[in-house]
């Protein structure tokens, strides 16, 4: 599959720059599209001299739109698209943000849609290939991360009815699924002061993996059309369990989770809503600009 025009969202950073870079070095032409430029150019960079990008938020279709045609006119077609732009907001529903939780699924879940809205004309002429990013996150439910978890649970759900209604077009389409992998966003989780702690308490949650491994991964998807990519391989088994995860996860938190919420109250106390559950990382402070500039 070498030679095909591969779309990637939330290209600027974490995997999507790390699987465009490889993808480049193997001999696909790449359409990176993020909402930081500066960072988007040293990907583009990275990726060649056939490598273009554009800034657009998944959440502004206006912006997003333009961002397809402009693909679609340097290079003539997309072969490939890799929904994968994503933040994660850390906070107990009760206490956060409003905003910030359902700013989550706008880019996380709705942003997939637009994503998979405008480029399928493309890719069901190309009859090519689509990969959704969801994770782990679908499949546990970690608490302080609900609104992520909603997220990506639509996201598995969305791929797995597209891949049904368009594999008579010649589409295939692929769910990955992920657990924590080195990566600005989850550095950024595990910084909180709060909600770090949650997450290494937890059971399936409390390992890091390498950005290799993921790139490996993905690649290898992308190579095969594959209707899933898990990150690591044992997510394909867990999903068998999905029935029980839910009661391990509550014995797991039983009480730390008590305790995490008293310090979540505390901590907003102390520097605000908007600050203690605010999107994690670089790439969720870009995002959180940008939203607030659309206000």
């Amino acid at each position: 599959m070498a030679g095909k025009v591969v779309l990637i969202t939330g290209a600027s950073r974490g995997i999507g720059a790390a699987v465009a870079r490889r993808l480049a070095s193997e001999g696909d032409r790449l359409a990176l599209v993020g909402l930081e430029p500066d960072e988007l150019k040293k990907v583009a960079e990275d990726c060649g001299p056939d490598a273009g990008w554009w800034e657009a938020d998944v959440t502004d279709t206006d912006s997003l739109r333009a961002a397809v045609e402009g693909v679609v006119a340097q290079y003539g077609r997309i072969d490939v698209v890799v929904a994968n732009a994503g933040i994660a907001a850390p906070g107990f529903s009760r206490s956060m943000d409003p905003a910030v939780w359902e700013r989550v699924l706008d880019v996380d879940l709705y942003g997939v849609w637009r994503t998979v809205n405008l480029t399928l004309p493309h890719l069901i002429a190309s009859k090519g290939y689509l990969l959704l990013v969801s994770s782990l996150a679908a499949v546990v439910h970690i608490p302080g991360l609900a609104s992520y978890n909603t997220a990506k649970a639509g996201v598995e759900a969305m791929g797995n009815t597209l891949r049904a209604e368009l594999r008579h077009l010649g589409v295939r389409v692929g769910v990955a699924h992920m657990t924590f992998v080195d990566t600005d966003m989850v550095r950024g989780v595990d910084e909180h002061p709060v909600f770090g702690n949650v997450r290494t308490g937890i059971p399936l949650a409390n390992r890091v993996y390498p950005l290799e491994l993921a790139v490996e991964k993905f690649t290898a998807g992308i190579r095969k059309r594959s209707r899933v990519v898990h990150v690591p391989g044992w997510i394909g088994p867990l999903k068998i369990f999905r029935a029980l995860i839910p009661h391990v996860v509550e014995l797991g938190s039983r009480f730390s989770v008590a305790k995490a919420d008293r310090a979540a109250l505390a901590d907003i106390e102390a520097r605000g809503a908007d600050v203690s559950s605010r999107a994690s990382g670089a790439g969720g402070l870009a995002d959180t600009a940008k939203a607030k500039a659309r206000r």
